[in-house]
């Protein structure tokens, strides 16, 4: 599908954004739409997966024939086999007249079943029975009647997993999955989020006839790493919320926190500075994750460097290895020298520490230690890194793009940024990629 053609449907059907998991579903459903086969929509709540079951409608040979949208969830698992395929007066309780199910009503057009891993079983079995052969049997009959239904699903949960847990027919699955269609949450397009916002908030402003608000720069940052569980339709509330709330047009990360403090919470700890360092929550985070994976790393080598010394006899200065060991090693492995020896809570029977002093380690043989080899190490040069945040942070761009030779998105991703952001930050450190 040409990309001309792709945004005339984005007009028409006001779908913001450019992201290419959002162009692929979108080029997916136009392409199916023509058609009669049955689509199964993925994807999380509030994504849109309903707007996309009428796009599918709409561009189909059926679109001047009925539409409906039913919530599978939504219906009590009672009744439900009498809304889809109707019932025979006295089929139950309360059943004082006959009544035509929806796949009799809405023959010709289609159906929307949402949440149809919540449907009960028996009705997966009805459901089946259209799918294969187009018939159904309202409830209290042994009629067989026909019907012409074109039936979208869709869904937030894994229906395989329901399949392995015996909630969900496999059969009907693969019945319904004859064209998937993802529709992607807004962390796999967090570069729409800020066309999204301005989207919601122009339509606020018109129907209010007021000023819309913009976010500054730090405000957009704060939208783009928000999780957003709602996806979609949290960002509308979000931008109506602040469309009245707040007093100023310009929305600031401080007038973030003070409106809606949720929008900080994060995987990775971070603070937010109120009097407006010039330090933002991206640098932040790269500088928390970059300390988390040394501290592992430092641990690791500990391990590695004890187990060395315990198998192999290694000679090693005893500040050195008192540098090397946490308070946690201390009573493990404890350090014996001239020094240590003179102490008054030296244990001489309970360690049995070498004559000529060097480090015994938990029951194993001693290390020993040579006056020579210790002045050596004693004399040696240590070269700091450096510690300066710009220099660890553009060590990690480099590593990372090293990592992906060279491709800035797959980058970004795993440095938990913006590609925009990542495209700042090689701007400004002057990386040649």
């Amino acid at each position: 599908m040409s990309k001309d053609n792709l945004q005339a449907v984005k007009r028409r059907f006001e779908i913001i954004g450019n992201a290419p998991a959002l162009d692929n579903a979108l080029s997916t459903a136009v392409r199916v739409a023509n058609t009669d086969l049955t689509v199964l929509i993925t994807g999380e709540s509030g994504v849109g997966k309903e707007v996309f079951s009428k796009i599918i409608h709409s561009l189909s040979a059926r679109k001047h024939s009925k539409f409906i949208a039913i919530n599978c969830g939504a219906i009590p698992e009672g009744t439900i086999n009498s809304e889809l395929f109707g019932h025979e007066k006295g089929a139950f309780t309360g059943a004082s007249a006959e009544r035509k199910g929806y796949f009799e009503t809405v023959s010709g057009g289609t159906i929307f079943l949402d949440e149809i891993g919540e449907m009960p079983a028996d009705t997966q079995a009805y459901l089946l029975r259209v799918l294969e052969n187009g018939e159904f049997i309202r409830v209290g009959s042994s009629v067989t009647q026909s019907t012409d239904v074109r039936v979208i699903a869709a869904t937030n949960v894994d229906l395989m997993e329901r399949i392995r847990k015996g909630k969900f027919r496999e059969d009907l699955y693969y019945r319904l999955n004859t064209v998937p269609i993802h529709v992607p949450s807004l962390k796999e397009r967090r570069l729409d989020i800020p066309l999204l916002f301005r989207k919601f908030t122009v339509d606020f402003a018109e129907k209010y006839r007021t000023t819309p608000i913009k976010l500054d720069e730090r405000a957009e940052l704060v939208f783009e790493n928000y999780s957003w569980p709602g996806n979609v339709r949290e960002l509308k509330n979000v931008a109506e919320q602040l469309s009245v709330l707040s007093e100023d047009k310009i929305i600031t990360a401080e007038t973030l926190v003070e409106k809606l403090p949720n929008l900080l919470k994060r995987n990775l700890p971070a603070s937010f500075a109120p009097d407006g360092e010039a330090s933002n929550f991206q640098e932040r985070e790269i500088l928390y994750k970059l300390l988390f994976d040394m501290k592992s790393d430092l641990n690791d080598l500990k391990s590695l460097v004890f187990e060395l010394i315990n198998n192999n006899d290694l000679k090693i200065p005893n500040q050195q290895l008192k540098q090397l060991t946490s308070p946690g090693y201390s009573e493990s492995y404890p350090v014996y020298n001239q020094e240590a020896r003179s102490r008054p809570n030296f244990n001489e029977e309970k360690h049995n520490p070498p004559t000529n002093g060097g480090v015994s380690i938990g029951d194993h043989r001693p290390i020993l230690l040579d006056s020579q080899s210790s002045q050596e190490y004693e004399n040696s040069e240590i070269i700091e890194e450096s510690l300066k945040l710009a220099d660890m942070e553009k060590d990690m761009i480099l590593k990372a793009l090293k990592k992906h030779n060279g491709k800035r998105k797959e980058a970004a991703k795993d440095l938990d940024i913006s590609e925009r952001t990542l495209y700042r930050k090689i701007k400004g450190y002057d990386i040649q990629i």
